[in-house]
């Protein structure tokens, strides 16, 4: 006990006394507990001064959670010599009820389909340096309400004009609308970043392939991150032009297109062989012709 409320104690500036001597007692029931933590249960596992009323009045407080990780790990992550990486991912709780805030059905990767509960994302920051993961900022993920597809009117065949609308312009892939999910992501690493403010260098963010598109490369941009993620086993990437420039023109951007089969030996970097499976990472620059 005496441990825990040695590494709470850094929480006193943003907490008072009460309720951070009730998160000491709910912090060690939490370790002490198991089986499904609700809070009726941590009443049960705390002290005579964590009722299950007390418990509740605790929860019914609205405390800046994010900040509260922050100074719990920040003292862990002052290395200047650690390199620290942005990591981002959505996880779902199966949840049964109809009254539940946020509840609807989110895909699970467990059962490989859709299921009711609950679904959080969260913002973590990975110590390469310690091998370590510290989460900063959970969320739930709330849907979209589902709007209704506009009617097409379709026009007599004698009315239709052939060619190209008046007035129209081209647009270009390369620059890309963000959707509403992408635009909250943004914000929430948004406030990362401010969170941690200039303490920590922070310059990469990983995610799965949900953003091994443009769309995810434009999200990221703005914010000052270079991305790592995960593009399609089927993306058309191409090595860059070395050859000599012809004299007139634009220089030639694109060379020969990546043929996945036949990798260049020269970008081999790593073989791995686990249950006789060879695993060969190849570290290539290459362009995609949508990506801006």
């Amino acid at each position: 006990m005496s441990d825990i409320n040695t590494i709470l104690l850094c929480l006193s500036t943003v907490l008072n006394q009460t309720n951070l001597r009730h998160l000491q007692l709910i912090s060690y029931a939490l370790l002490a507990m198991n089986g499904r933590v609700t809070m009726l249960g941590i009443s049960r596992w705390t002290e005579k001064r964590g009722s299950y009323r007390t418990i509740q009045r605790f929860f019914g407080y609205t405390f800046s959670w994010c900040r509260l990780n922050w100074y719990l790990i920040r003292h862990q992550l002052l290395d200047k010599d650690d390199v620290l990486l942005i990591a981002g991912d959505t996880t779902t709780v199966m949840k049964s009820g109809k009254h539940t805030h946020g509840l609807g059905r989110y895909f699970s990767s467990i059962y490989n389909q859709a299921v009711p509960g609950l679904s959080f994302f969260t913002l973590s920051l990975i110590s390469v340096k310690q091998r370590r993961v510290f989460p900063v900022i959970t969320d739930p993920v709330e849907k979209e309400p589902d709007q209704e597809m506009p009617k097409k009117t379709v026009s007599p065949p004698g009315n239709q004009k052939s060619g190209r609308p008046k007035g129209s312009r081209n647009k270009t892939q390369r620059t890309p609308e963000l959707s509403t999910y992408l635009l909250w992501i943004q914000a929430l690493v948004r406030n990362l970043l401010q969170l941690t403010g200039a303490q920590l260098n922070l310059g990469y963010l990983v995610y799965d392939n949900a953003l091994g598109n443009n769309e995810g490369a434009t999200m990221v941009k703005p914010l000052g991150l270079q991305l790592i993620s995960k593009l399609r086993c089927d993306a058309a990437l191409w090595f860059p032009y070395e050859g000599v420039y012809q004299g007139r023109g634009a220089p030639r951007k694109y060379g020969e297109k990546v043929d996945y089969a036949n990798m260049p030996d020269q970008y081999l970097t790593d073989s791995q062989v686990t249950d006789s499976v060879l695993t060969n990472i190849y570290q290539i620059p290459v362009w995609h012709k949508r990506f801006a």
